[in-house]
């Protein structure tokens, strides 16, 4: 079978292996879509937290059911599955208390060990869920939507709340979206004009904001003043994620969704006189895989409009450089392996 192994930073191979063998409980499935996110992009770029190389990218994926054993879910061969790619013990304590996202020893397919950029993979059956009738296209993108559905829920957002999200890439854009289905107000932040006038057009964000010097103030203005109850970084960058508070209500939350490898660094007096609740949010559990499939099932997801991108497996080398250009106006790429 054919896999795309990034062997070190700025260098992918295509290369012919033997097809996997499943072990015990484990289900054998082919892959049809697989969505590019920052994780890889980093990776390609050489700058991604806990990696190491040689290393088969790839977490965001559809995939069907070639053989599969008994399971608790009644999955059967030909079925279509989504995949949850974070691959958890069982026995730590975070396990335990149902928080298997941030498992004490969790490894996350495509940066921990290899994951599914190519045409089969074998997994243990409790970490697929049935796509129900999903288009290969939706299976690939519920993995990124879950890390803003478990957000959301980390930051206990209800109708009630003005959220402010910096940051209008793919997770940024997921936390909106299911913030609007939510029924609370959606505030948009980015440096990248581009940006905000994608989220306002291709996803109804009316209020958009340019995170410069005086965003602050916007936001206040935006609010009547109250800022707002709710602010997610999905940026990662160590700028936005020391300044994002300013943003934020007195009382309110600060939910921190973006992985930066730097030390951060807050004025505790802005902090403490809000009595700011600090959350981070890492990953996503099967409730929020749950949420989002039935989100996508009932169309309340605009899915052509969030992949912008989509080339077939033998394209996929000579593309992935571009990704990593914001110029190219990239927010989802995907690769199609279908006819690999």
């Amino acid at each position: 079978m054919k896999r795309i192994t990034c062997r070190e930073p700025g260098t992918f191979v295509l290369e012919e292996v033997a097809a996997p063998a499943p072990g015990p409980g484990e289900a054998h499935l082919r892959i049809h879509r697989v969505g590019i996110c920052g994780t890889d992009l980093h990776a390609f770029q050489g700058n991604q937290a806990f990696f190491t190389y040689p290393r088969v990218l790839g977490h965001e994926l559809s995939a069907s059911i070639i053989s599969i054993g008994l399971n608790d879910q009644g999955l059967r061969a030909g079925d279509p599955v989504i995949i949850m790619p974070y691959l958890f013990c069982g026995h730590c304590l975070a396990c335990r208390s149902g928080k298997t996202n941030c498992c004490q020893n969790l490894s996350v397919l495509g940066v921990h060990v290899d994951g599914g950029m190519q045409e089969e993979i074998t997994l243990d059956s409790k970490y697929l869920l049935s796509a129900g009738t999903l288009s290969e296209e939706e299976i690939a993108i519920v993995e990124p939507l879950a890390i803003g559905a478990h957000a959301l829920r980390r930051g206990g957002v209800t109708s009630d709340d003005t959220i402010a999200v910096v940051g209008c890439g793919p997770i940024g854009i997921g936390i909106m979206a299911l913030a609007r289905t939510l029924g609370c107000r959606v505030i948009a932040l980015d440096t990248n004009p581009a940006r905000l006038d994608f989220v306002k057009q291709a996803f109804g964000v009316a209020d958009t904001v340019l995170a410069n010097d005086g965003a602050g103030a916007q936001v206040k203005s935006i609010t009547g003043g109250n800022l707002a109850t709710v602010v997610f970084d999905a940026t990662g960058n160590r700028r936005a994620l020391e300044s994002g508070h300013q943003y934020m209500a007195y009382g309110g939350r600060y939910v921190l969704v973006g992985l930066s490898k730097d030390e951060l660094s807050f004025r505790h007096p802005e902090i403490h006189a809000k009595e700011t609740t600090l959350l981070c949010s890492r990953n996503a559990t099967r409730e929020d895989f749950e949420w989002v499939r039935q989100t996508l099932e009932n169309g309340e997801f605009p899915t052509r409009e969030y992949i912008t991108h989509q080339v077939p497996f033998p394209e996929m080398i000579e593309h992935f450089d571009s990704w990593t250009q914001p110029d190219t106006g990239v927010i989802k790429a995907m690769v199609d392996w279908t006819n690999s």
